[in-house]
């Protein structure tokens, strides 16, 4: 695996679809295409195909909520516990921890400012990647400034080997 992504927990509609970044406004999709991490347009139904091109995806929490203010400190730690689990297991160059809640959760310990990009923790031996939360709730990038940030990946990850060109 080149590049796990990794998201907080699943919002209603992943829930009742079945499928990461499904909500009607999540820009997960475009951003890949839009960045050229992934060969063609595709959308949350298609979630299932990124193994093709190296990528996995999952959650810290599995339990779907409407938002992330119901869930529970013991829920974060049980979900570090299991995604690094799953690192160690599938082994991705790259952990690409999609927003900053995310980050947080998985390093509670670091405090003060989060930038995105590369980040100097590791998960096992992957380095770790901090991404824009694609939701349409979140209002703190622009859509420029969320596909830089995916466009960096890209460029980082195929500097490492780790990502198509």
């Amino acid at each position: 695996m080149r590049v796990l992504f990794v998201g907080i927990n699943p919002g209603v509609r992943s829930a009742l679809t079945g499928h990461h970044f499904a909500g009607f406004s999540n820009r997960f999709w475009k951003l890949l295409f839009d960045a050229k991490v992934v060969p063609e347009p595709i959308t949350y139904e298609d979630d299932d195909r990124l193994p093709e091109w190296g990528y996995g995806i999952t959650n810290i929490v599995p339990r779907p909520t409407a938002g992330i203010d119901t869930l529970e400190p013991a829920e974060f730690v049980a979900g570090r516990v299991t995604l690094r689990a799953k690192i160690r297991r599938y082994k991705p160059a790259v952990v690409a921890l999609v927003g900053v809640t995310v980050y947080r959760a998985m390093f509670p310990e670091r405090k003060g400012p989060v930038t995105l990009g590369l980040q100097e923790e590791r998960i096992g031996d992957a380095v770790v990647f901090v991404l824009p939360n694609p939701s349409g709730r979140n209002a703190n990038f622009t859509y420029a400034g969320m596909l830089a940030a995916f466009a960096a990946l890209r460029r980082y990850g195929t500097s490492r080997g780790t990502t198509r060109k």
